[in-house]
């Protein structure tokens, strides 16, 4: 035995004091500095491709229901009406398009184009608007 009482840890190795404790003080600080501006805009730019990714989503939804009004009454007006209000897109951002048949079982298939704006700051400008087309084809009634 070595004098110490039962269940006692043994004492802890003393550690080397630090060399040069003065320079090591900022460098977190520095680090942090270098870096954080990056994460940032790394940060802004997955939020401003999330934004673009759920206007595609919802492009692809007024396409959708444009093609099934278009369907019913093949006109221009009534596919781009319908698209506007169901995807709660800007409609002043919105175009629409027909292509194909308007007698009843003809194809017909409509395009709906958007333009999606890049707003966060930052990025935004970096990229600029992005330009998304959706199409459906469905057969007309």
């Amino acid at each position: 035995m070595d004098g110490r009482p039962l269940g006692s840890l043994p004492p802890r190795p003393k550690r080397p004091p630090d060399r040069a404790p003065t320079r090591q003080r900022g460098q977190a600080t520095v680090e942090l500095t270098l870096v954080l501006p990056i994460v940032v805009l790394l940060a802004l730019l997955v939020g401003q491709v999330a934004v673009v990714a759920v206007d595609a989503v919802l492009l692809h939804h007024a396409a959708r229901e444009g093609a099934r009004a278009a369907a019913v009454d093949p006109n221009l007006s009534t596919a781009l009406e319908a698209a506007q209000g169901a995807a709660g897109l800007d409609p002043g951002r919105m175009s629409a398009r027909l292509t194909g048949g308007r007698a009843a079982g003809d194809s017909l298939t409509v395009t709906i184009d958007y333009v999606s704006a890049t707003d966060l700051p930052l990025v935004g400008r970096l990229i600029g608007d992005v330009s998304l087309s959706s199409s459906v084809t469905i057969r007309v009634e």
